[in-house]
């Protein structure tokens, strides 16, 4: 979270383009991270990420915060934009290209997942969940969000988002287990 975020979000909400700034230069990467991640292909991602920004800009005014993190409701925009993007171009995933740096899984996340095996094959093992479930297991392990901004993020009980992300872990060990064969 941002230090002294709420008072920058009322600022941007003022108009204050500045406040706004500061807003986008510390979730510029997460929100980038999560659709390269959802998409594949980087030129993409950075047309979608502009587009997420510019509605959080547009929309800025209408935010009202509910307990959540102002990140969940960008992540939401983000989630939406990438859904109207699969229904406009209809375009296949490809993972070719994706830098393995770029997307790390944090100490917790392997630990949570009770394996160490490669990113290539976690990466392409997580492309074999159900689309919810990769949703959920990209928020919690690689942008490291709480069971609670997952919630608010997918519109969702954090029960569910427990649920899901059980399912998702067993899928995942079941699709590695044999192979990288998918069994969601």
């Amino acid at each position: 979270m941002l230090t002294d975020e709420n008072n920058i979000i009322k600022q941007a909400q003022a108009g204050e383009a500045g406040a706004f700034g500061q807003l986008y230069d510390h979730y510029i990467s997460p929100i980038y991270r999560f659709i390269l991640l959802k998409v594949g292909n980087k030129h993409e991602a950075e047309d979608l990420c502009h587009e997420v920004f510019l509605s959080a800009w547009q929309n800025i005014s209408g935010y009202i915060p509910r307990g959540f993190p102002f990140s969940s409701w960008l992540y939401q925009i983000a989630r939406n934009s990438v859904i109207d993007y699969y229904r406009t171009k209809k375009n296949n995933l490809s993972l070719e290209g994706l830098d393995e740096d770029f997307v790390r899984v944090s100490s917790a996340a392997e630990d949570n997942l009770d394996f160490s095996l490669n990113i290539e094959k976690v990466t392409k093992a997580i492309y074999g969940l159900a689309e919810e479930q990769q949703e959920v297991i990209l928020l919690r392990f690689v942008e490291d969000m709480s069971h609670k901004e997952i919630a608010a993020a997918l519109n969702k009980s954090e029960g569910a988002i427990r649920l899901v992300q059980h399912r998702a872990i067993k899928n995942l060990k079941d699709i590695l287990a044999n192979n990288g064969q998918s069994t969601a």
